[in-house]
Order: C-alpha cells, then structure tokens, then sequence
C-alpha cells in the first residue's frame, strides 16, 4: 500500500481543538479519494461519511434548502440514513468542485461548527467560479514524489541514507538507477502500484506503465471537453501538446521560456493563449517558472514578468510518455533532451516538496535554471545537469556578477565540492533545498 507525506498534514489537521475544512486540492488521478477514504479516514476517525459528486450529481439537492450546516447535516444523515457525529466522524465531500453549493457551505461549516470534521477534494477546483477563500485549510497533493517513490521500492535504508543526504559512490549506486526508474514510471499512483507490486520482467512491467500513461493522458484529455467547451478544449490540448513538443526541441541544455508561436494555429501572443495555459495550470497540469533578469532581489515576484515564464509537465514520467520515450530510453539517458528531462523533474522537486511558483535566472546568453530562497533570506542559485559533466558558464557567470554566498549545481553523479566553492549535489536530493 502506497504511503503518503501529506498525511502528516492531515493527522496535524484532526489534532487542532478548531479547524476549518479542509480542502485537499490537485490533479485528477493523483491519489486523493484514496487517502482520505482508504488511509487517514478510517485510521483517524469512527466513521467516514463519502458524498461523491462526480458520481452521484443528484446529491445536489441536499443543499438545495439551505447551506446552514445544521440542515446540510440532516439532509445528509436521511440520504446514508445514520447519525453522523461531526466531532467524531468525518464528513468527506469529495470531487466537491462538481457541486457549487457544497463548496459554499464549506464556509458556513468553519464559521457555525468548528469542532466539526469536514473535508473536501477535488481536481477542477482551480476551475471553479467562486471559492470561500480564508474559510477552509487548503492542501495539494502531488504525484509521489522521488522520496515516496522510495518508500513505495520498500528499501528502509536506502531510504534512510536519502532522507540523511549521504554521499558517497556506494548511495550513489543505488539511488541514481531508482531515479532513472522514477523518470520512466513518474509519480501517479497506479503507475508506481504497477510498477512495484506487478510480477514479471521488467519489460512487462514497463508495457503496463506506458498502458496506464496513455490511459491517464487520454482521460485529461477528456476532462478537456467536459470543464471546457469543445472551441477551447482544442486550444488547451494543444498548449498541452505543445509543451513537451517544445521541450524535445531543447537541446541538452536549460529549457527555453515557452514560446506562444504555432502553439495554436494563427495565434502568437501571450494574450491569446493565457485562457488555455491558465486552465492547464488552475487543473494543476502545467506547472510555471519564473526566468527574472539582472540582480534577483526579494520578493522575486516583484522581478517576474507575467508573460514570460517556462512551462513544465506536472508529473515527469507522463513527460517521458508524451515524448514517446522508453524504459530503456531513460535508462541509458541516451537523447539529446535528457537535460530537459532532469530539469522537468527538480521542478516537480520543488513544486511538491519546496516551493511554488520557482523562480530561475537568465541575462543575454546565460540562464540559471532556479532560484531557491534559503531561510535566512538568501537568494541560492541552483544549476541542473542531467549528466557527470558539470561545467556551467552560465552559473560561472551568475557567480561573477552577483557573488552569492552559496551556489548549487544538481548533477548526474554524488556530487562533492565543485570549483569556486559551488556545492554539488546528486540530482535525487533537490528536494533537500527545502533544508538551507
């Protein structure tokens, strides 16, 4: 059985003597129905009362009297027909964001019961058209992360030389074969159960991935039209497409800002492609990150252009797939994008386990894949390369103009001190910047 970080949250959650609802956010297919209704659900509380709007839209009108909690709660206890008890059970709204008014009445709840255990998920909730902001708790949960999905290999100590960032060629061996497995298999969860706990070759296994990415790429798809409209829908599939298209277009260096050209036919601006970019983000699809110029400063919100950002996939073994690349493929890094593959991968790094949006640098010629701000303020800049070549002119001349008290270059081997005192650190451990 597949564990979870964000469980954590949730456990942190139901110990609070008052709560607001809480809101788990992400994309579809990313596990959340299962760690509510399957894991924190039934270890945490006496009862789980599921309401599925995706499944069951009639349940509508149980809202349709009043969104007084007291009257939800009645009507809700004659659909299950049982009590339900609010400070022991949870109540669990999922796929909430198909129902408008229930996703009203999260506020009502926080406001009039906030002893009650209620909790929320969804994966259009970013499509919504109004939301109860500052009255409900609000998580997102990702595709497993590379420290899940070592959880989910069932190695305690390779797991434990991850979480203590050890070094050295004896770890190394171990994790860096995982995390070429990682960039085939990705976070999602039926693709890593699939991949650890389905019998047989390695080349089955694999077939069974590469069915599950085309199924799970096909449903977005679908999900297109449903939320969408037809017109738009053939808009947003086709920034959809064109996002990794763009990046097998890179060379094995720094990805590109996203080029709005001949994304969709006749359309060149930004302005005419923020509705479809915007949708694929709000669905949490498509994930942004900022390129600022000349000295960063804090915030580097103040730096970023809204306009001009790079685009990447959420999950980076459905990247592989949309790319049409094997098992075998990843596994001797043998393409000439590999550096956008690795690159893909520390921003759902830092997405899920770091920070969002990120941040990264460029002037004329040189870029600075990422930007971290450490706690005590500094500004870290963090170059990434896919393989053991670790020479770096653009960080060289980051370093040069702006002298930073500490740089970091992610990079395909353990990693070490570099030259000019730049920390190299094995690609696997970019989460760890969470950490400085």
């Amino acid at each position: 059985m597949l564990q979870r970080l964000l469980i954590d949250d949730l456990r942190a959650w139901r110990r609070e003597p008052t709560r607001k609802p809480l809101l788990l956010d992400g994309a579809r297919q990313v596990g959340k129905t299962w760690l509510i209704d399957r894991i924190f659900g039934p270890r945490e509380f006496r009862a789980v009362h599921r309401f599925d709007f995706r499944r069951e839209p009639g349940l509508e009108r149980l809202f349709a009297e009043s969104l007084d909690p007291r009257t939800v709660l009645s009507n809700l206890e004659l659909h299950v027909d049982a009590g339900i008890d609010v400070e022991r059970d949870l109540v669990f709204f999922d796929e909430v964001g198909e129902c408008q008014p229930a996703v009203d009445a999260l506020k009502y709840f926080a406001e009039a019961l906030p002893r009650a255990f209620v909790c929320a998920s969804g994966s259009n909730v970013g499509l919504l058209d109004s939301f109860p902001v500052g009255s409900v708790r609000q998580l997102e949960m990702f595709p497993l992360c590379f420290e899940e999905f070592l959880m989910a290999a069932g190695r305690p100590r390779l797991l434990q030389a991850f979480r203590e960032r050890r070094r050295g060629e004896a770890v190394h061996l171990q994790l860096w074969p995982l995390l070429l497995d990682y960039y085939f298999v990705g976070g999602m969860p039926e693709a890593v159960s699939h991949w650890f706990e389905t019998a047989g070759s390695i080349r089955g296994r694999a077939e069974g991935v590469a069915r599950i990415h085309r199924e799970l790429v096909a449903g977005y798809r679908r999900d297109f039209g449903k939320y969408a409209g037809k017109l738009h829908a053939q808009h947003i599939d086709a920034v959809f497409s064109n996002v990794p298209r763009q990046l097998a277009a890179s060379e094995d260096g720094s990805v590109r800002r996203f080029r709005f050209r001949n994304a969709i036919e006749r359309k060149r601006r930004y302005r005419e492609l923020r509705g479809p970019i915007d949708w694929l983000e709000a669905a949490k699809l498509v994930r942004k990150c900022y390129p600022v110029k000349d000295r960063p400063r804090v915030p580097l919100w103040a730096q970023a252009r809204r306009n001009i950002f790079k685009l990447y996939l959420f999950d980076v073994g459905l990247l592989g797939h949309m790319l049409g690349l094997t098992y075998a493929d990843q596994r001797s890094q043998d393409f000439s994008f590999k550096g956008y593959v690795a690159e893909n991968f520390v921003q759902t790094e830092l997405s899920a386990r770091v920070s969002y949006p990120t941040f990264g640098w460029e002037q004329a010629q040189a870029e600075v894949e990422f930007l971290h701000r450490a706690r005590d303020g500094a500004i870290v800049p963090v170059e990434v390369k896919s393989g053991g070549r670790t020479r770096a002119r653009s960080l060289r001349s980051y370093l040069e103009r702006y002298e930073p008290r500490r740089a970091i270059k992610l990079v395909g081997r353990p990693g070490g001190d570099g030259d000019g005192g730049v920390e190299m650190w094995p690609l696997y451990y970019a989460q760890h910047l969470r950490d400085l």
